[in-house]
């Protein structure tokens, strides 16, 4: 087995950034980041341990309501109580090839694996546990590319005793580090490893991929939410299954199902989603083509709705058990973790992509998506910022702004934020990162 020898990063702190001194030190000593160190050459099937900060993605949205339902699940007591290990472990085995948990004593995190032990030891993995592990692909210069598992990943970065620097092994698909930039995309579009449309289905080149994990990174993408949840219910995924299986049959719904007309904060109306949604896949012709050649059966269409099975067993019976119930079902975890998200305000300009040069925000809602700013940022007076993803190398400096909302962002320079609506941390925020001062005073929850 391979190993990456993983980078020193910067310290990374959500902001209940209470206005102190003490704090301001603190960041204003964290290290600066450094380059992901380049894995070594590799053979397609060999495993490398990587830490999930030296992970790109190669999607640009993910399903946020399937995160939240892992998230909510990790931060329950529900398994415990039901005298099972809290599913994260789990998880965490399964993705690192080594089945479920089999010890998690009190104080486990999953940032230190050696807290915790999976049923199957290291340099013992079966062909099963193997094929349930998340893949990888090399790029140039010994980029690592992250070709499946999104989602579990990004879960386990923005699990409490998770974050950026927990461990993971992944399985190589192909090592490409000797191709140069344009090689390797050609490669990557002809195997579809590399998913190049939106949270709307419009297409968008590799340049705008978000550059790590963490759900602050990730454009939402409700379809993918609604296919997941549709899983055993209008179809299964099949032991052949196509490269991000669930995004084309979510392109195909989108086509079919206005979600627009379902509350889907609503538990009731966004079942019927999911049931209308599962009932469009089973009554798919299995020879229909669905997305990139492959038809409905091919794509784990079910001949029958839920398997067969009445509505209040079977999966979908699953799905529908409230938050008080024993055993939640995955939608009422989703919805009670979403529940306490505060979405960022509106965007009256969205900028994205690399730009150079001062910021000046004395209006409206300016939002960073992904967005490497070289240059001083400022915001005047009742105007609001909103930086998601993004990499800020200058100073940032906001004196009574309507809102300052900063997620997932990386800011090298000094931070100055008075009398103004700040938030930087919090459910659905993924934690920042500070380089250099800080300086909070007299603001406000945003």
């Amino acid at each position: 087995m391979s190993t990456v020898t993983p980078p020193r990063t910067p310290r990374r702190l959500g902001a209940g950034l209470a206005a102190t001194a003490a704090l301001g030190a603190l960041l204003a000593a964290a290290p600066q980041a450094s380059a992901a160190s380049p894995a070594p050459a590799a053979r397609p099937g060999d495993l490398l341990t990587v830490r999930l900060d030296q992970l790109l993605p190669t999607q640009p949205s993910v399903g946020k309501d399937q995160i939240f339902y892992k998230l909510g699940r990790y931060g329950s007591r529900k398994d415990e109580q039901a005298g099972d290990f809290n599913k994260r472990f789990d998880d965490w085995c399964e993705t690192n090839g080594q089945g479920e948990a089999e010890k998690v004593p009190s104080g486990a995190r999953l940032a230190d694996p050696t807290s915790f032990t999976c049923e199957i030891p290291l340099g013992k993995e079966t062909d099963e546990s193997r094929a349930a592990m998340k893949t990888v692909v090399i790029g140039p210069g010994g980029s690592l590319y992250l070709t499946d598992g999104h989602h579990s990943l990004t879960s386990f970065w923005e699990a409490a005793d998770g974050g950026p620097e927990t461990p993971i092994r992944l399985r190589v698909q192909a090592d490409y580090s000797g191709l140069d930039q344009s090689a390797f995309w050609d490669e990557m579009r002809a195997h579809h490893w590399v998913w190049l449309r939106d949270e709307h289905g419009a297409p968008i080149t590799t340049d705008e991929l978000p550059t790590r994990l963490g759900l602050s990174r990730f454009h939402d993408d409700p379809y993918r939410s609604l296919v997941y949840f549709t899983r055993d219910i209008g179809y299964t995924a099949p032991e052949d299954a196509a490269e991000y299986l669930e995004f084309l049959w979510g392109g195909w719904l989108r086509e079919r199902l206005d979600l627009g007309a379902y509350d889907l904060d609503d538990p009731a109306s966004y079942l019927r989603a999911v049931r209308d949604a599962s009932e469009l896949m089973v009554a798919a012709d299995p020879d229909e083509v669905i997305a990139d050649g492959r038809t409905a059966a091919e794509l784990g269409r079910l001949d029958e709705w839920n398997d067969g099975k009445k509505a209040e067993k079977g999966e979908f019976g699953k799905l529908s058990q409230p938050l008080s119930a024993e055993k939640p079902g995955k939608l009422a975890f989703a919805l009670d973790y979403r529940s306490r998200v505060v979405a960022p305000p509106r965007c009256t300009t969205t900028l994205r992509g690399p730009r150079t040069g001062p910021l000046v925000v004395d209006s409206g809602v300016t939002c960073l998506d992904n967005t490497r700013q070289t240059g001083p940022v400022v915001v005047r007076a009742g105007a609001s910022l909103v930086a998601l993803g993004s990499e800020l190398t200058g100073p940032v400096q906001a004196v009574g702004a309507r809102n300052i909302h900063v997620c997932g962002t990386t800011i090298d320079g000094p931070l100055s934020v008075v009398g103004s609506g700040l938030r930087t941390e919090g459910p659905g925020c993924s934690a920042n990162s500070f380089g250099g001062p800080v300086q909070l005073v007299a603001n406000t929850r945003g």
